[in-house]
């Protein structure tokens, strides 16, 4: 029941109304490894770092059933940099410093201990390079989820609309959406999105929430209401890894239990943000997830009696 995650290893540099981090440890596979290793292991991680990037965090990924084999490290060179500032609503942000550095020229190679993984969640990288990973599997996974950003439908959407029809979930922000789909209206955006290849997908709604829609079936889980929000970052990869954690753990992807996959990525999202970076991730107990469940369920259970 292995899972494959392909995204970034990167420094962050965050500030946000109630604080600034400093050079942290951040990207893409490295949230999605920390929250989907709570339930699935092996995890394997394809990425590539610097030779900056600390050997520390390397372990503490390899202690938690993370493997290594696919991350590449470039001798020599640094690791990819960004540096963002929040602003009150903490939705929106700027990005100050972008340095792609080793993931200029990124080239993943799939090692054969990853070969016949059933699980693969494609980071948002470009479609070129998630066209390549998907064309290195020798046998194709049960299910296969990826991410992109607006960017991509900028500069390289016939590459992306290529790789829509070859995944089985596509996950998105609302805004992202209706840029690919060319709609306003979410539902209609995700029916036109479900005909350019994938069976499912995902629209996230940041603090409002999560949208699963499949065929003409909708589903809708909200975030968890907190006290503190300190940094967002990576709540979407961290929800993503959550998502398919679940689902590798579980072996069922059917829509039923995608609901509860939604719920748990939710879940595992609330407390990526309660500090900077991947630390809240890292201390999460099974006991703590299954209280923050619980939390979710009295969130949207109700009885009701229609007069």
């Amino acid at each position: 029941m292995a899972l494959t995650v392909v995204g970034t290893m990167a420094f962050d540099e965050i500030e946000t109304p109630f604080g600034k981090s400093g050079k942290i440890i951040g990207g893409s596979a490295t949230y999605i490894a920390w929250a989907a290793s709570n339930f699935v292991q092996p995890v394997n991680q394809v990425s590539v770092v610097g030779e900056d990037f600390p050997q520390t965090e390397l372990d503490a990924l390899t202690a938690r059933g993370v493997a290594l084999d696919g991350v590449q490290v470039k001798k020599g060179e640094k690791s990819f940099y960004w540096s963002g500032k929040y602003h009150m609503d903490m939705n929106t942000r700027d990005s100050l410093v972008t340095d792609l550095n080793v993931l200029a020229d990124f080239n993943p190679v799939i090692p054969e201990s990853y070969q016949g993984s059933e699980f693969l969640i494609l980071g948002n990288l470009t479609p070129q390079v998630q066209m390549s990973v998907i064309d290195q599997l020798t046998v194709r996974p049960k299910l296969i989820v990826m991410d992109t950003m607006n960017f991509w439908m900028e500069v390289a959407m016939d590459d992306l609309l290529k790789v829509l029809k070859k995944v089985d979930l596509l996950m998105v922000n609302d805004s992202e959406a209706r840029q690919l789909s060319g709609e306003y209206s979410l539902v209609k955006a995700a029916k036109k999105i479900l005909t350019m290849g994938p069976r499912y997908l995902i629209i996230k709604k940041g603090e409002h929430g999560a949208l699963l829609f499949h065929e003409n079936h909708v589903f809708f889980a909200p975030a968890m209401p907190l006290d503190e929000v300190y940094d967002p970052t990576g709540a979407g990869d961290t929800f993503a890894g959550g998502f398919i954690g679940y689902l590798a753990k579980t072996r069922d992807i059917s829509f039923e239990n995608m609901k509860t996959a939604i719920i748990v990525g939710s879940a595992m999202a609330s407390f990526c943000v309660e500090k900077f970076g991947t630390s809240r991730l890292k201390e999460v107990s099974h006991e703590e997830l299954n209280a923050r469940l619980e939390q979710f369920v009295q969130l949207v259970n109700f009885d009701i009696d229609l007069v």
